[in-house]
């Protein structure tokens, strides 16, 4: 299914009496065993694409009933309210589907509210967890799309992603010749670093999306003043959007690149992580567990 032939948001609404600030922030894979036929879903907590208070974390954050401390999904079993899961749809593998519902839909959210499609120009600054499905997904809905990272280590990654070009940050000829040249750049980049740079890839009322960095950041007032350019950012999706971007994912084949481990090595994959030595994401197989 094209993405122009998609409802423009599927009729999945929170039950009556739902409230904004009554959400989770759980993103797993749980096979569900109560229902005659066992059926493989995703869970994701977020019921909206909002809090007005602070969401409750999956991991370390406080229950909003009993005040313990929440501990995702590391364990065997997992209980969870059936509006929070989703059916997850055929032909996607549960190891390499699971990302999506977190690290997925954080980077549909901008690509889908600022309506990338054919003819769009996306920049995708960083190539790892979140910038390897931002790319994959701007490619299927059709944009002309290019990696910035720090090297070109990783061109022939991009390639094989989609990308239609990779492009060294630290190329100050490259980054000038791209000056105003995308219509969207999504930023992915964890660590703190200028937004400078990447604002002035931004073509005139486009938008840089920062996903990456959820700390501070300062930016000078001149660089979206030319231009009219847009700064904003996304944390996750509500219900209909995380839908629409399974549906979207099952269509287009949309995977995560993952390699799953036993829960046991959790310490080996977080020295990797740390380590930067993943290509692009981990996944815990949690059925080694007690």
């Amino acid at each position: 299914m094209r993405l122009d032939q998609m409802p423009r948001r599927p009729s999945l609404q929170p039950r009556p009496g739902r409230q904004p600030d009554e959400v989770g922030a759980a993103q797993v894979l749980v096979v569900e065993a109560d229902r005659p036929l066992r059926e493989v879903v995703g869970v994701d907590g977020h019921d909206v694409g909002f809090c007005r208070s602070f969401p409750t974390l999956t991991y370390g954050g406080t229950d909003r009933h009993d005040g313990t401390t929440t501990l995702g999904g590391f364990s065997r079993e997992y209980v969870v309210r059936d509006a929070f899961a989703y059916p997850l749809p055929s032909g996607l593998a549960p190891a390499a589907a699971a990302p999506l519902m977190c690290a997925g839909v954080t980077v549909w959210e901008p690509l889908r509210h600022l309506g990338v499609g054919p003819g769009s120009r996306v920049a995708v600054a960083g190539l790892g967890g979140l910038g390897h499905l931002a790319v994959k997904m701007a490619v299927a809905l059709g944009a002309t799309t290019t990696v910035v990272s720090r090297t070109r280590d990783k061109a022939d990654d991009a390639r094989r992603l989609g990308a239609h070009d990779l492009v060294a940050a630290t190329d100050a000829r490259q980054m000038a010749a791209l000056r105003d040249a995308f219509d969207v750049v999504v930023d992915t980049v964890p660590a703190p670093h200028d937004l400078g740079p990447y604002l002035k890839l931004v073509a005139m009322d486009g938008t840089l999306s920062l996903l990456g960095r959820l700390g501070p950041v300062t930016v000078e007032a001149t660089d979206l003043l030319i231009g009219r350019k847009k700064l904003s950012s996304a944390g996750s999706g509500g219900r209909p959007a995380t839908a629409e971007m399974l549906r979207f994912c099952a269509d287009n084949g949309i995977v995560a690149d993952v390699e799953v481990l036993p829960s046991s090595q959790v310490d080996t994959a977080l020295d990797r992580l740390r380590r930067g030595d993943v290509r692009y994401r981990f996944v815990l197989d949690m059925s080694d567990l007690d």
